[in-house]
């Protein structure tokens, strides 16, 4: 149970370890701080000041160590989430203390945390954690809080969304929320989520652009390139026949090179999301590339998000936070219909890449579902089943879905938005994918 790196993620407090923030140091910077234990070394004493704030109590941690000024301020935002109390939804009495933050829970010798019940005490919580923590940290403990407290409604609330950081997650959440929400929060939200996008688009727009546009000037190979378009491996390649060996070189009677950029449409893209509540990461992610990959005039671009039912998003893609407003996360799951529309609109079988974005969890009919893919593989289509679009980590997935499809060879795996350019690269060049290591079914 020890604290990490201060910028990680967070640990649960109380039965489960706590974020740790500005003021816990990293086992380097331990002999750094001042020690006040009586002849205790500086390392000892910073050592239990940390096992103070992970375990959360006061005498009754056997530490013998106590807290005040920052650090008893720190405890107390992090008594309010992660005590016995904070965990079960209900939030003590009404305001952001634990049992080091007054002498009802120091005399009851129980942990009381809790945000409490009302807007404001929990408004002034999200700004002692962003006095106290790292932004990363700020933003897993609003996630513990929204899962353990039940806070969601409380984000439907304007000043609650001024006071959050904003990221992936929380947009997911208000998403979810959407249909729940009040006029009066609508602006505020759209704005929160336009932040997210923004931030989103900046770190990844251009490398996409960058990546694809080579990709698809690559894989229009010309016969009389010039010197500079020349693609040598596989000029190489074909002319292997011509190899004079007294002279260790080959003598190319066929140039093969790379395609200049031309206008009109190369490749048609079509993203078809599982909007399930499971996948709000992935539909985050999702929206921000559609909107990218729209942008580029080499690709014709189609987004399509379905639980139970469809809808196609297409015309929307010029704004990804319009495209985030049009989803409703949550509800079942049909991917046989889903893919049933999706093959309706393909009209170059050949020059089509279709990205289905789920985890595999399947309500309708299996078989169809199976059998359009095969359907699609054998029309020419390149299909790839992403099982989730995030930085999350192994998703859970139906593995007997993945199995199957990668069997028709539709390879089926988990990908970062940072990978996503070079797996879009890829397909577009009909190359090996670069699937990730902890990738299963390949």
């Amino acid at each position: 149970m020890t604290h990490g790196d201060p910028h990680g993620d967070a640990e649960v407090h109380g039965g489960a370890e706590p974020p740790s923030g500005a003021e816990l140091h990293s086992e380097a910077d331990l002999h750094s701080d001042a020690g006040h234990n009586q002849g205790r070394g500086q390392g000892d004493q910073e050592r239990l000041r940390r096992w103070r704030l992970v375990l959360g109590g006061q005498g009754s941690d056997g530490t013998g160590c106590s807290l005040s000024g920052a650090d008893a301020a720190m405890d107390r935002t992090l008594e309010a989430l992660y005590g016995s109390r904070g965990g079960d939804g209900h939030g003590g009495s009404g305001t952001v203390a634990g049992r080091s933050g007054g002498p009802q829970g120091a005399a009851s010798g129980a942990r009381s945390g809790g945000l409490g019940g009302s807007a404001p005490q929990v408004a002034r919580w999200l700004g002692d954690i962003r006095t106290y923590f790292p932004t990363s940290v700020v933003q897993v403990m609003q996630r513990d809080a929204i899962d353990r407290l039940g806070l969601a409604a409380l984000l439907l609330e304007p000043e609650m969304l001024e006071a959050v950081e904003a990221d992936v997650h929380l947009v997911g959440t208000l998403l979810s929320l959407n249909k729940a929400m009040p006029e009066t929060t609508k602006n505020t939200a759209r704005a929160v989520v336009r932040k997210v996008v923004e931030d989103l688009e900046k770190r990844l727009a251009a490398r996409t652009r960058a990546t694809l546009t080579g990709a698809l000037d690559r894989s229009t190979r010309i016969g009389r390139p010039r010197h500079r378009d020349i693609d040598w491996d596989r000029t190489i390649r074909a002319n292997l026949k011509n190899y004079l060996p007294e002279h260790r070189t080959v003598v190319p009677e066929r140039l093969i090179g790379y395609g200049r950029a031309a206008r009109g449409v190369k490749k048609d893209v079509v993203l078809c999301v599982d909007q399930s509540g499971s996948m709000a990461a992935s539909v985050v992610y999702a929206s921000v590339f559609g909107a990218v990959l729209a942008s580029m005039r080499s690709l014709a671009t189609r987004l399509v998000v379905f639980d139970t039912s469809v809808v196609d998003l297409t015309d929307e893609l010029d704004d990804p936070v319009d495209v985030l407003f049009g989803t409703q996360l949550g509800g079942g799951t049909d991917i046989n219909r889903a893919l049933a529309y999706c093959q309706l609109k393909i009209t170059r079988p050949a020059d089509t890449v279709v990205v289905l974005i789920s985890d595999l969890y399947e309500g309708g009919i299996r078989e169809e579902m199976l059998g359009r893919v095969a359907a699609m593989k054998a029309a020419g289509v390149q299909f790839v089943t992403l099982l989730a679009l995030s930085d999350e980590g192994a998703p859970s997935y139906d593995r007997e879905h993945a199995a199957a499809l990668a069997a028709l060879g539709a390879p089926a795996f988990a990908c970062t938005p940072d990978l996503f350019p070079e797996v879009m690269a890829a397909v577009i060049e009909r190359r090996q994918l670069p699937i990730p290591d902890m990738a299963i079914h390949q």
